[in-house]
C-alpha cells in the first residue's frame, strides 16, 4: 500500500500564500519527483505530507485515509532529510536501529530489520564503524537504511543527495533507483535538479510559486511541455526560445518567420486560436540542433565552446543578439566568432504563445509511455 491523494490543499503563512489550491495523486509503487525553483514550495508541500507542516485547508489522504491531524509517526511515512542527522558517538548499526529502539522492539527483531536494511544498502560490512569514518555516500545510505527499517508504506526525500560532491551524487541516483525496484514503496522525492527528476522518476511534478505546472512522466513533460516554463525546466541544457512571428495558419501547421532571416518555417502544429501577425516563441532544443545547412537554419555566432570530449556544448547568439546554444559532435571543426549555419527539423520545434501556453505537438505517447 501507499497511494497518497492531496486535495485542494493550501499553505499560508500569514498573508503569503505557498501552496495555492493543489490537487494531486501518487499512486502505490510510484517514484514522483517534486522538482522546481528554490521557494516554489516542494518542501513546504512533502513536509505537510510528512506532517511538519499543518495544512491550511484541504485534505491529504494516505490509503484513503484523511491523516490531515495524525501525527508523522502515525502516518506510515519515513523521511530522509537533506543532512545526515546521524549520531556521531553511535555504530552504523545503533543509527539504523534507533526508530526500532523507540518503538521498543525486541532485540532478535531488531537485529534482523538492520541486517536486512544493510544487506539492501551494502552497509553489512560497516554495521560497526562509527559516522565519521563514512564516506559521505555512505552516511547518505545509513539514513536511508533509518528509513528502511521502519517499513513505512511511503518514502520521503528532501534533496537527500544535495550535499554529496557531482560523482557521488551520480552514484547515489543510480543507487536510489536500484533501492526503488527492490523495495516497491512509494516514494516521493524533492529537488531542484533536473537531471535528478529525469533520471529517476516515474512522475515528475513541476512546481512554480507553490502552483503545480504539469505532472507526467519524464518523456511526457520533455517532448509536450504544457508552457514555456516546463519547457526550459525540463532538459539539459536548457531549451533555446527565440522570439517569431507567425505570417500564415493552415493544415499544415503554423508558418513563421525565422529570427535574423527572411526564410519562412511551417511548424506542423494545428494553429488553434493562433493568427497571421501574432508575436509567438519557438523552442528549441540544442539537442536537436546540427551543423550546416537543412530543411530549416539560421545563422548562428558561437562565442563559448565547452569540449566534453563526445560532445561539445556551444553557447552563443544569433546575428541579432538572441541568446543560443546548441550540442554538436565533439570533433566538430568550429571557433569562436565563426558565423556558421545551423539547421533543426521543423517537427521537432515547440511554439508557444504569448502568454506561454505551448501549442499542440504530435507527439506518440504511447511510444514515451512504452519507453517509461
Amino acid at each position: 500500500m501507499g497511494q497518497l491523494k492531496l486535495t485542494g490543499v493550501t499553505k499560508r503563512f500569514g498573508t503569503a500564500d505557498v501552496i495555492r489550491p493543489t490537487d494531486l495523486t501518487i499512486n502505490e509503487g510510484e517514484f514522483a519527483v517534486f522538482v522546481g525553483p528554490s521557494g516554489c514550495g516542494k518542501s513546504t508541500m512533502l513536509r505537510m505530507i510528512a506532517g511538519l507542516e499543518e495544512v491550511t485547508s484541504g485534505t491529504i489522504e494516505i490509503d484513503g485515509q484523511v491523516v490531515n491531524d495524525l501525527a508523522p509517526v502515525k502516518r506510515g511515512i519515513s523521511m530522509v532529510f537533506q543532512s545526515y542527522a546521524l549520531y556521531p558517538h553511535m555504530t552504523v548499526f545503533e543509527n539504523i536501529a534507533f526508530p526500532l529502539r523507540v518503538a521498543r522492539m525486541s532485540q532478535a527483531r531488531v537485529e534482523e530489520l538492520v541486517h536486512k536494511a544493510a544487506d539492501v544498502l551494502q552497509l553489512r560490512d560497516r554495521l560497526d564503524h562509527r559516522p565519521g569514518a563514512l564516506s559521505g555516500g555512505q552516511r547518505q545510505r545509513v539514513a536511508i537504511g533509518r528509513a528502511i527499517v521502519r517499513e513505512p508504506q511511503i518514502f520521503l526525500f528532501d534533496e537527500p543527495l544535495s550535499n554529496l560532491d557531482a560523482a557521488l551524487r551520480a552514484e547515489m541516483r543510480v543507487e536510489l533507483s536500484r533501492l526503488h525496484g527492490k523495495l516497491k514503496n512509494t516514494m516521493i522525492y524533492v529537488t531542484h535538479d533536473q537531471v535528478e527528476a529525469m533520471t529517476m522518476a516515474d512522475k515528475i511534478v513541476v512546481l512554480r510559486a507553490g502552483r503545480i505546472e504539469q505532472v507526467g512522466s519524464p518523456l511526457e513533460l520533455f517532448h509536450k511541455p504544457r508552457n514555456q516554463f516546463v519547457a526550459g525546466f525540463i532538459g539539459n541544457p536548457n531549451m533555446n526560445f527565440l522570439p517569431v512571428t507567425c505570417v500564415a495558419c493552415g493544415p499544415e501547421g503554423v508558418a513563421v518567420t525565422l529570427p535574423a532571416s527572411e526564410r519562412t518555417m511551417t511548424v506542423p502544429v494545428p494553429p488553434g486560436s493562433i493568427r497571421a501577425g501574432d508575436a509567438l516563441v519557438l523552442g528549441l532544443r540544442p539537442d536537436d540542433m546540427a551543423l550546416g545547412q537543412g530543411p530549416a537554419q539560421i545563422s548562428f555566432i558561437p562565442e563559448v565552446i565547452e569540449r566534453l570530449g563526445n560532445q561539445s556544448v556551444i553557447y552563443g547568439a544569433t546575428p541579432d543578439g538572441t541568446s543560443l546554444c546548441m550540442v554538436a559532435d565533439g570533433a566538430a571543426n568550429i571557433r569562436s566568432g565563426q558565423t556558421v549555419a545551423v539547421s533543426f527539423e521543423p517537427s521537432k520545434v515547440h511554439l508557444f504563445d504569448q502568454e506561454g501556453n505551448a501549442l499542440e505537438r504530435q507527439v506518440d505517447l504511447e511510444v514515451l509511455a512504452a519507453l517509461s
